[in-house]
């Protein structure tokens, strides 16, 4: 059976000699490059083109993220996991977005590291539980703040234009619409003009879905 390659970039000594048991530790994996700074990194890991990554952020030259977002374009099949001691949310996302597929903290234990690796092979994201809080509640932030933006953005809306929308939303034609509302055709038009102003939206497609998100 093929062994899972592994490298790891870390330049604390101690940690990265910790990290290079706890991969010894399953047969599974086969440590192929160990590197003490994200330059030897760049320059090293192309040759040997890893399964997985294990990638340190502050890595004192070059960091960690900076490696990531650069190998990622010359490696896009390699798996990187940052393996760092930051827990501050903005590290968090500018490595997700650089490209990592999965987020560790150095003081998780070493089977917990190791099923971490697993469940990267296997497809998944692992993040330390509380990584994924953090990834969890900035969501749920960003949505409780779309979803107040949009009910904000309704309720500029006249009675009227509320009524345009709400039978847009429900699939009927301008002319319908008109119909059913007593309007002509032209007014339903000037309505939705000024709807799509005042959503911020292009076309019905964007409106209904703001409306529907209300």
């Amino acid at each position: 059976m093929k062994k899972t390659s592994i490298a790891i970039v870390e330049d604390n000594k101690d940690i990265r000699e910790a990290l290079e048991l706890i991969i010894g530790m399953c047969d599974e994996y086969k440590l192929v490059c160990s590197c003490i700074n994200g330059e030897e990194a760049l320059i090293n890991l192309p040759d040997y083109s890893p399964d997985v990554v294990m990638m340190d952020i502050n890595l004192g030259g070059i960091n960690g993220i900076e490696c990531v977002r650069i190998l990622k374009q010359s490696n896009p099949g390699t798996l990187f996991m940052m393996c760092t001691v930051l827990e501050e949310d903005e590290k968090i996302f500018e490595a997700l977005s650089a490209g990592a597929n999965g987020y560790m903290l150095k003081k998780t234990a070493p089977s917990k590291m190791l099923e971490a690796i697993k469940e990267l092979c296997n497809g998944g994201a692992p993040m330390s539980g509380i990584i994924a809080r953090k990834v969890v509640n900035v969501f749920q932030q960003k949505n409780d703040l779309a979803l107040g933006a949009n009910f904000e953005m309704i309720a500029s809306l006249s009675p009227r234009e509320k009524g345009v929308l709400d039978l847009l939303s429900k699939g009927f034609l301008y002319k319908e619409i008109g119909d059913q509302l007593e309007l002509s055709t032209e007014t339903i038009k000037k309505h939705l003009y000024r709807i799509y102003n005042k959503l911020h939206v292009r076309n019905r497609v964007e409106a209904i879905n703001v409306y529907l998100k209300r």
